[in-house]
């Protein structure tokens, strides 16, 4: 991947930034995920609160909510404006290690970023932390499937195009994306109600540094270790079409990113993959002075090229 001349990166920066949020544009709108209790919950998670500490960083230079003990989850819908809105809708998964959520850094801000290319936003306030004995997506896999087959559902009501609805998500947030990407025949949850009925496969996938999706890391005992796909990614021809970023220099290993790429490929999966040689983890769309902070225009580029972005009568 090329690097961006050090004159042009920040001009192109500020067109990938949304624009303020307008006050005659659709307040969001919160919708619980589940009628009563999510299944499985015993109500013994503590307080939803901000788990930040002082010592925590601050990516761009400003703070993040990191949003912990969730056990009520819901979808936040940001409506895009009229005059934009294509039909198509993403439900935005932030990360946080599958024990917080980094709400704002992977949330708020990135529906503001889809309002301005004429996307909904969905924001998913999936369950963290992770509930003891169970694989550390569970819970979280539950309430993304439930969030697609909602927002499905209610494509009408929100002026949506229910061929356009998509995930998008980051670090962990990345896996739970490829996750529902691949896990959506069958619901892992007992049926609720019509929602359910509706199909809860996405019709596009972004990932960004996205976790978890190769076995096991096995790089410090092996040399010559290569990666394998997590095994509770079962990809196949229908996995939807497939948008991955990532740095080379990220902590958490653009293995991640390159071998689920190459699954896709093997499995005939239309993808895109941007490496970049340098910009780490956790950046959201904050300008970090690495050309890795550009994504948010190749993702808006390849979601023209999908059909996603074109303004519906």
């Amino acid at each position: 991947m090329f690097t961006l001349p050090r004159v042009t990166l920040f001009p192109l920066l500020l067109l990938s930034l949304p624009t303020p949020r307008l006050h005659a544009d659709p307040p969001p709108t919160v919708v619980n995920l589940w009628p009563g209790a999510a299944p499985g919950e015993k109500g013994d998670i503590g307080e939803e609160k901000d788990l930040s500490k002082p010592t925590d960083g601050t990516p761009g230079g400003k703070p993040v909510i990191r949003l912990g003990n969730v056990s009520q989850p819901t979808i936040t819908i940001y409506p895009a404006p009229a005059d934009k809105a294509s039909g198509a809708a993403v439900v935005v998964c932030p990360g946080g290690g599958y024990n917080i959520l980094a709400w704002d850094l992977e949330g708020t801000e990135i529906c503001d970023w889809l309002n301005s290319i004429g996307v909904t936003g969905v924001l998913l306030k999936y369950r963290v932390p992770k509930r003891t004995g169970l694989e550390k997506h569970t819970a979280a896999l539950q309430d993304v499937q439930r969030a697609v087959g909602i927002v499905r559902s209610r494509a009408q009501d929100w002026h949506l195009n229910p061929a356009r609805i998509g995930v998008l998500g980051f670090s962990a947030g990345g896996h739970l994306a490829a996750a529902v990407s691949n896990n959506y025949v069958e619901r892992t949850y007992p049926h609720v109600d019509a929602a359910d009925d509706t199909s809860c496969r996405p019709d596009f996938a972004v990932l960004i540094y996205p976790a978890y999706l190769t076995a096991n890391d096995q790089r410090e005992k092996n040399a010559t270790w290569l990666p394998s796909i997590a095994a509770d990614l079962p990809i196949t021809a229908k996995t939807p079409p497939t948008f991955i970023v990532m740095a080379e220099d990220d902590p958490v290993h653009v293995e991640n990113a390159l071998f689920y790429a190459l699954a896709l490929k093997n499995a005939k999966v239309p993808l895109e993959l941007h490496v970049y040689p340098s910009g780490g983890h956790g950046y959201g769309l904050r300008p970090n002075g690495h050309a890795v902070t550009t994504w948010p225009q190749r993702a808006g580029e390849w979601l023209g090229k999908l059909g996603m972005l074109e303004k519906q009568p």
